[in-house]
């Protein structure tokens, strides 16, 4: 692993790094990922053309084993980092400020985002003239629900823990709710800030702990390109284009109206803010990909506070607030984009005109709305919760079951970048972001081999601040 060293003086940037003679943007972490992305592409073709169910087994199974790996580091990583960071926020003079400021950047970026999802169906029209069987229709398991927000910010115990049982494969799954998490942690920084000077070797554990954990998740992270190889693979071995079918219309309206926000509302608000569009694009790249092909975006969460810090320059002790809480509230993806057009695809469907009052509750429940799936957190809860409100059938939630994973992939992608960008936004306009580490990622200097040397600088910045 090689470790790029950052010059003393501000006025002299980092020469760009190479390995073996290639600069490191060609042997770099986005670079292993894209190759990544290329191997599984070839590999899926070759196992979906070829009928080679042993292949696609063993995509399947890599590929699951790489996001449960992320997933199991998620809790030590929240409960570390929060307490950490709660603490070291003493040390800024506006925490109060970078936490509303984060509200409502989350809430800006989802009303543009909710506007161009109820542009895109009006226009595309997704749900008329479909071929789809009404028979497919059929109202969820889970509905979205207004009071789940308050039930699941209290926390069920202490470690933040959930047990489902299967009665049909009589097992008992174990999951964890990420906001009582956040709840839990944040209550223990604050008691212990309050407590004092009997609370330094907490505090100091959490730290020290918290370092730990970083190091055994990049050795994870560092598998990134296996795991995104095997992930992508799977998806075109497994649903390929057949798929599609008679949903053609509504996928294809999806992915515009993500496109739209990826790339127009989203450059409008990093030129607004002053920050390089694409310089950000060049940066948020592994975060954006592995939402991809991972379909989680709490599996994603630890790169993107990583790479947040790594790459965009933002002080740990505020990405590590605004990451996570961005990974179960910021969705523009699967809670603004995506209930605007299945709702509108649904009311398409069944010959029901919308009237002013329910496109103005389409917005109002895509930009408070994801708040209230927090506790049971998924695009189709989401989509019930907009369905309920708007008085529309639940049972066209069922319409769309089928091409559920494709379109998720899209949506995750976006949520992820939308949480990065938020974070970066929050942190150039408080004027805590540290241009030196953005000036490194845009000279080559590879995010996950500078890993020790970016956070000692940037715990240095947060102290003077």
């Amino acid at each position: 692993m090689a470790t790029a060293t950052a010059s003393n003086s501000p006025d002299t940037s980092p020469a760009p790094e190479r390995r073996g003679g290639l600069p490191t943007w060609m042997t770099g972490f986005g670079a292993q990922v894209i190759l990544g992305l290329i191997v599984g592409l070839i590999l899926g073709l070759i196992a979906r053309s070829q009928g080679l169910d042993w292949l696609t087994n063993l995509l399947s199974g890599v590929g699951n084993a790489y996001v449960q790996l992320l997933k199991i580091m998620v809790p030590p990583l929240i409960v570390a980092a929060v307490v950490t960071s709660v603490a070291n926020l003493r040390k800024v003079a506006n925490a109060a400020n970078l936490a509303v400021s984060t509200l409502v950047w989350f809430a800006i970026t989802a009303f543009f985002s909710v506007l161009v999802g109820i542009a895109t169906a009006l226009i595309m029209q997704p749900g008329v003239g479909t071929s789809i069987d009404p028979s497919t229709a059929a109202e969820p398991g889970k509905v979205g629900s207004w009071l789940a927000f308050i039930q699941s910010i209290v926390p069920a115990n202490i470690l933040g823990l959930s047990a489902s049982f299967s009665a049909d494969e009589g097992s008992v799954s174990l999951g964890f709710n990420v906001l009582q998490l956040l709840v839990i942690s944040l209550a223990l920084g604050i008691a212990a800030v309050k407590t004092g000077k009997a609370a330094e070797p907490f505090l100091g554990f959490a730290e020290s702990f918290l370092k730990v954990i970083q190091v055994v998740l990049w050795w994870i992270i560092r598998l990134a390109p296996i795991g995104t190889a095997a992930l992508i693979g799977k998806a075109v071995a497994t649903y390929g284009w057949d798929a599609l079918g008679s949903l053609g219309k509504f996928v294809l309206a999806m992915y515009v109206g993500l496109a739209i926000v990826l790339f127009v509302v989203y450059p409008l608000v990093l030129t607004y803010n002053r920050i390089p569009v694409v310089g950000f694009f060049k940066r948020v790249w592994p975060i954006f990909s592995l939402g991809f092909v991972t379909r989680s975006s709490m599996g994603v969460m630890p790169v993107n506070q990583r790479i947040t810090e790594q790459a965009m320059g933002v002080p740990r002790e505020y990405a590590s607030f605004a990451i996570p809480l961005g990974a179960t509230t910021k969705m523009d993806g699967c809670a603004s984009v995506y209930p605007a057009i299945a709702a509108i695809f649904v009311a398409q469907f069944y010959g029901i005109d919308l009237s002013i009052t329910q496109y103005l509750l389409i917005i109002f429940v895509s930009v408070i709305g994801s708040a209230a799936t927090a506790g049971t957190t998924g695009a189709t809860v989401m989509l019930t919760l907009t369905l309920s409100t708007l008085g529309l059938p639940l049972e066209g939630v069922g319409l769309l079951l089928a091409i559920e994973p494709i379109i998720d992939m899209g949506r995750t992608a976006l949520n992820v970048t939308g949480q990065s960008l938020c974070a970066t936004v929050v942190a150039k306009r408080a004027g805590i972001q540290d241009q030196r580490t953005w000036d490194a990622a845009e000279h080559g200097v590879d995010v996950v081999g500078r890993a020790d040397d970016a956070e000692d600088h940037l715990t240095h910045t947060a102290a003077r601040a």
